[in-house]
This record gives structure tokens, C-alpha cells and sequence, in this order.
């Protein structure tokens, strides 16, 4: 009999990319075999190629494969879809306004895109790129041209059923990934939130962690007090992860951020998904090559579906966190949209399809946060993650597989041009500001400091690596900083 073999794990490491649904990406996986694994013969909740939406004029618009030789192939959508509360809500109802009960018909997409790009052809914050139209947003990524994601997702395991945690955009959905609340925040405007963090509380039980930007210092460090405030050693950069893996000096959990620009690779629409392919075979061959991979949960997932269409109306039961007031008048029982998410150790049978038995808690991002608390016995943060039903169980083979499904596989290269790769991304604005707001004193001994007039992604680069440099000197014992002042 299978058992779990979650306590033979003593590396959790999650890669979470931004923004794109499950049927997206992962739709058409299993499509060729009737949506079942050949492998393990499990059901999987994927697309016919029947599902429609409503069109602009009534008419159905059907889902449609992607194909290399479609125009922006690798950038579709071909602009950034609605993703907030109110768009979503259109995507899901049809209306902006939940009704009651809040049945999802998942028939808004084609007409929220319409509208959505509307007001972005009026918006100098955004490209759209040539042929785009709101019928885009019916395309769907076959396997072929997703091989790295498609390729773990059957050489390892799916999850058919993993939701995002609250039907709204980005950092509402990264908050409930690392405390498993939003503090009752359903927008982008709060950027940092005040209540204790994994990273905090695996602090508190001396179980270690770390956090790694990309090529800048990592936006999730300044997202919560307990990260901003922690030593300077739990943080870094892809390169330092890869160093660790190749070293077995891995923590217990490692969470990894893409690159938030227009040039990177957190496959935010309508960057290239490309290069987003590239990241995920990196990170998994970091781990596969490294000591410590007999022991190794690769978790990878998406923030939110970022617009993009899925045919799963989201569940209702979800459990409030805590007793914070939500925007909008949001209740937090009910989830967000589908997203891929994808679990990789060599513990896990290929072509597993993952999913909790039906009437118990869905998988979501507080299932994250449940795996770390399961295997390092901790409490829960909030009623939400307590409620959270762990992973665990896609961890069936005591012994570990010593294949490799991505063997003679090749990251895909985009051709086409992408957006305009200076203009800065909506993340680089959130870090910006945050980074802006570290207390560094001035030669008088005050903290006051306005934030300059940044135009291009390059500034914002420049600005945020600049000044959290000089936070990160400015919290030196003295000593230190007299050292690294004589060797500057």
C-alpha cells in the first residue's frame, strides 16, 4: 500500500510565476489520450476543445490551440487581461457584481478582454501587441509548445484542482501563499502587510528558510515586517540558489521569485513564456543535479489566473482567515480561478494526477503554507491554512526514481517581438515604492526620502538594487561597516 512519505522531505522549494490559469497552460495535457493519464489511468480535468465564451457580437468564440507559427505565439494573450476583483468577477459571472449564490458560468472572458483593451489602447502603461483581439484570450498552450511544464507536469504530477486563494489579482494571492491572509486587502494598492509570515514562524522554530530574487533583491522580502526585518543571510539571488542546490546548503524552504520586468521571465502576460520555460528547467535542474534531490518537493505554481481563461468554476467553502473586513464587501469563501501547479520530487509516481477526494477542502496556495507546517510540526498562521489540506500524499514511492523525464528535451525560443521591454512592469512599480519606503538615515540622522522620477525599466532596476544596497549596509554593526567602507 502507498503511504506518505512526506517526512523522508527535507527540501520544500516553490517557484511562483505569475499570472496565467490552468487551462492556459496546462488544459490540453492529457487531451491527446482523452483526458487521462496514460500512465496512471487518472482522470484529469482538462479541455475537449468544445468549450466556448461569448463573444463581443453573442456569437460563441471556441478555445483554441496555439500553434509556433500564430503571430506573438510565445506573448499571447497579446496584452495584459483584466485581473482584479471587478474583472474577474466579469470573467466569472458575467457581471462585475458576484450575484447570490455566487454560481460561476466562467462565460465573461472574451467580453472582459474586449474591454479591457479597450481602455489599455488609451493607456500609455500598456502594450498591445499588432492582431491582438479579445478573442485571444481563448487560446490555449498545447504540451508541444510548453515541453519544460508539460514535461514535469506528466513526469511527475498535476494538480487539476489547485486554486488561487482569492478571486483578485497578484499580491493579495502571493500574501495568502506566505501567511495565508490578506489581511482583507483584494488589491494591489497594499503592498505590505503587518501579520506574521511562514518565513517569521519558521524563524521562531529554528527551521531555516530562504528567499531568492532573480536578478534583484527579492520583492517578497518587503512584502511582510517579519521578512523585511530578518538578516540579510535569508536572502539572495538565482545565482546564490543555484550555489546551495549544488551544494546541499539548501534551507528546509526556499520560495523563488522570476524577474518582474517586460524582458524576464515571470510569464506575466504579455511577456514571453519562453523564457519562463527556460526558468523552470533551471530550477529543476538545479535540484535534480544537486545531493539533496532524493529529498526534494518542488512546488510550482502561478500567483493567480491573471484574465486568462479556464472552464472550472471556482469552489465556494473556503474558510475567512481571520476576522479582517475584506474589500468590496468579499467574505473569502470562495476561491480564484484555476492555476497550474505542478509537484515534482522523485518520490512521486510519473503521470500522477493530484487531487483531494471530493467534499473536503480544495487545494490552494494556503495548501503551500500546510505541507510546511505537516512536515516541521507548526502551528497554523490563520483559520485559513488551518483548514488547508496538505500535499503530502502525492508522495507515494519510498524508493526514490533515478529518471529524468525532461531527458533530450529542449527549451522552446520565442521568435517575435514582445512589448516594449523598458517600460516598467507593474511589480518593478510596487518594489520601487516599497524600497522607497526602507529607513536609511541621511547625514543629518532623519529618514526622510522621496522616492525620484523614474521613467524606464532600467531606472527602476538601478534604483531598487542601489538603495537596498545602501539599506542593507545601513543595518551592518559598526564593525562590518567600517570594513566594507575601507574596501569600497
Amino acid at each position: 500500500m502507498a503511504t506518505n512519505q512526506l517526512s523522508s522531505i527535507s527540501n520544500i522549494v516553490v517557484l511562483m510565476l505569475e499570472n496565467r490559469s490552468f487551462d492556459h497552460m496546462l488544459g490540453l495535457l492529457y487531451a491527446a489520450n482523452g483526458n487521462v493519464s496514460p500512465t496512471t489511468g487518472q482522470p484529469f480535468e482538462g479541455l475537449t476543445g468544445q468549450e466556448s465564451n461569448s463573444g463581443t457580437d453573442g456569437s460563441p468564440v471556441q478555445v483554441f490551440t496555439i500553434v509556433p507559427t500564430d503571430s506573438n505565439a510565445y506573448f499571447m494573450p497579446g496584452a495584459d487581461p483584466g485581473e482584479g476583483y471587478s474583472a474577474t468577477n466579469s470573467q466569472l459571472f458575467a457581471s462585475t457584481t458576484a450575484p447570490t449564490p455566487p454560481v460561476a458560468t466562467n462565460s465573461g472572458f472574451v467580453t472582459d478582454f474586449s474591454y479591457t483593451l479597450g481602455w489599455e489602447a488609451n493607456d500609455s502603461g500598456y502594450t498591445i501587441l499588432p492582431g491582438t483581439t479579445a478573442n485571444n484570450i481563448m487560446g490555449v498552450f498545447p504540451p508541444t509548445m510548453l515541453p519544460i511544464l508539460s514535461g514535469l507536469a506528466s513526469g511527475f504530477a498535476v494538480c487539476d484542482y489547485w486554486f488561487g486563494s482569492v478571486p483578485t489579482e497578484t499580491l493579495p494571492n502571493r500574501a495568502f501563499v506566505s501567511a495565508g491572509t490578506s489581511q482583507g486587502h483584494m488589491n494591489d494598492k497594499t503592498k505590505k502587510y503587518t501579520c506574521p509570515s511562514i518565513f517569521g514562524l519558521l524563524s521562531e522554530n529554528n527551521v531555516t528558510w530562504s528567499i531568492y530574487g532573480y536578478d534583484e533583491p527579492p520583492l517578497t522580502r518587503l512584502d511582510f515586517t517579519d521578512t523585511t526585518e530578518a538578516d540579510d543571510s535569508h536572502f539572495g539571488q538565482f545565482t546564490d540558489f543555484q550555489t546551495a542546490a549544488a551544494n546541499g546548503t539548501l534551507p528546509a524552504y526556499t520560495f523563488l521569485e522570476p524577474s518582474w520586468d517586460a524582458s524576464g521571465n515571470s510569464q506575466h502576460p504579455n511577456y514571453n513564456v519562453a523564457l519562463g520555460e527556460q526558468l523552470i528547467h533551471d530550477v529543476y535542474y538545479a535540484l535534480f543535479n544537486g545531493p539533496n534531490w532524493n529529498q526534494t518537493l518542488l512546488i510550482i505554481t502561478y500567483d493567480e489566473h491573471g484574465g486568462c481563461y479556464d472552464h472550472v468554476p471556482p469552489p465556494s467553502g473556503a474558510v475567512p482567515p481571520d476576522s479582517s473586513v475584506g474589500d468590496y464587501g468579499f467574505d473569502f469563501t470562495r476561491f480564484g480561478p484555476r492555476v497550474p501547479t505542478v509537484l515534482v520530487s522523485p518520490l512521486i509516481p510519473a503521470g500522477t494526477v493530484f487531487r483531494v477526494p471530493q467534499g473536503t477542502m480544495p487545494l490552494d496556495h494556503t495548501s503551500i503554507l500546510k505541507t510546511i507546517e505537516v512536515r516541521w510540526n507548526l502551528p497554523a498562521l490563520t483559520a485559513r491554512d488551518a483548514a488547508a489540506t496538505d500535499v503530502g500524499n502525492v508522495l507515494t514511492l519510498a524508493t526514490a526514481r533515478t529518471d529524468d523525464p525532461l531527458q533530450d528535451v529542449t527549451v522552446p525560443v520565442a521568435t517575435g517581438q514582445g512589448p516594449d521591454q523598458d517600460r516598467p512592469s507593474h511589480l518593478q512599480e510596487v518594489h520601487a515604492e516599497l524600497v522607497s519606503e526602507l529607513p536609511i538615515a541621511d547625514s543629518r540622522g532623519g529618514t526622510h526620502h522621496r522616492m525620484p522620477v523614474l521613467k524606464t525599466s532600467s531606472d527602476y532596476k538601478a534604483y531598487i538594487r542601489t538603495r537596498t544596497a545602501v539599506w542593507r549596509a545601513s543595518r551592518m554593526p559598526e564593525a562590518r561597516l567600517s570594513t566594507l567602507k575601507l574596501s569600497a
